[in-house]
């Protein structure tokens, strides 16, 4: 295990160094550069090119790339372009914020799926079945800033039952309570949003073990069918899931862009937003490039856990 966790850690770094140059590479393609947004016509080119040689982007793109890396290998990622703050301290901040709010709706609309899901593929073509697919067709096309917009209308404006912004209210920032009434709204969208995904995907592993050998032989023996569906597909139908739960590692930072953009909620998504509409390029490679990072620290989660759960897969490594 030990040996393949290594080897693992080994070709991901080649990996990330490749995603970096990319993340890199985009910034320095992109119409508009950083200097762009420090400053003005009226500027005199002598001024220009000492905001220039301030932040070192006088020197050749390999430099800068350089320069980038050095930084970040010290956990530094740079100073913002538009608010001069620390991007590490920035995010430092704002992640946990992140996570607070897609963990739970995440974790929420796991447990749902795989209720929803093993009924869904035990009822498969009978009347429970056609309204949870429907309903995940549903959940799919329905674009989650709309949802999240109608529920702000609804919930928030006309019944007036749960805050609309932010995280806190202004004067409560200790208060449990006040945290999570703020919380339900965007919550309740996210999970809404990542259900219908699962949902099928749980769905059609069911079916899937349904028609294999072992349930005809659970069958034979008169086992009952709530009893092969909850002891022994269940397991079975679970296991690629292990996939999806290590590749959700990203979304618990990168999973909530837009409904955090609309509730204000103070995490990585207005500030990824803002940065882009600022041109902060420093703000938008580090979060490019944190995110690309924790896509391969999925994929190696999710090898790592099928060899824990499937010994077979073990065997073969």
């Amino acid at each position: 295990m030990a040996k393949y966790i290594l080897k693992r850690v080994l070709q991901a770094i080649p990996m990330l160094i490749i995603i970096s140059i990319i993340c890199f590479a985009l910034i320095q393609m992109a119409p508009y550069d950083a200097i762009d947004s420090m400053t003005t016509p009226n500027m005199s080119q002598k001024t220009i090119e000492l905001i220039k040689a301030k932040y070192g982007l006088d020197q050749p793109a390999y430099i800068q790339y350089f320069d980038w890396v050095k930084g970040i290998l010290r956990g530094d990622f740079g100073y913002s372009l538009v608010t001069h703050q620390s991007i590490s301290q920035d995010l430092l901040s704002r992640i946990p914020n992140t996570i607070v709010l897609v963990l739970p709706a995440y974790v929420l609309a796991l447990i749902l799926a795989i209720v929803l899901g093993l009924i869904a593929g035990a009822n498969k073509g009978k009347l429970l079945d056609k309204m949870i697919d429907g309903f995940s067709s549903i959940g799919i096309a329905i674009p989650s800033f709309w949802l999240a917009m109608i529920f702000i209308f609804i919930f928030g404006y006309k019944m007036g039952l749960f805050p609309i912004l932010g995280m806190h209210t202004i004067g409560l920032e200790d208060s449990a309570s006040d945290f999570f009434h703020h919380l339900v709204l965007p919550c309740v969208v996210l999970t809404i949003a990542f259900l219908p995904e699962l949902i099928r995907y749980v769905r059609s592993s069911t079916i899937g073990q349904l028609a294999e050998d072992y349930v005809m032989v659970q069958e034979a023996y008169g086992s009952s069918g709530a009893a092969i569906l909850f002891k022994h597909v269940l397991r079975n139908a679970l296991l690629p899931l292990v996939t999806i739960v290590g590749m959700s590692l990203p979304m618990l930072v990168t999973g909530a862009f837009v409904t955090e953009t609309v509730f204000g909620w103070p995490g990585i998504g207005p500030y990824f937003v803002k940065a882009i509409q600022g041109f902060d390029y420093p703000v938008v490679m580090a979060i490019m490039l944190f995110s690309a990072s924790l896509v391969i620290l999925g994929n190696l989660l999710s090898d790592i856990l099928y060899c824990i759960i499937d010994p077979r897969i073990k065997e073969m490594r």
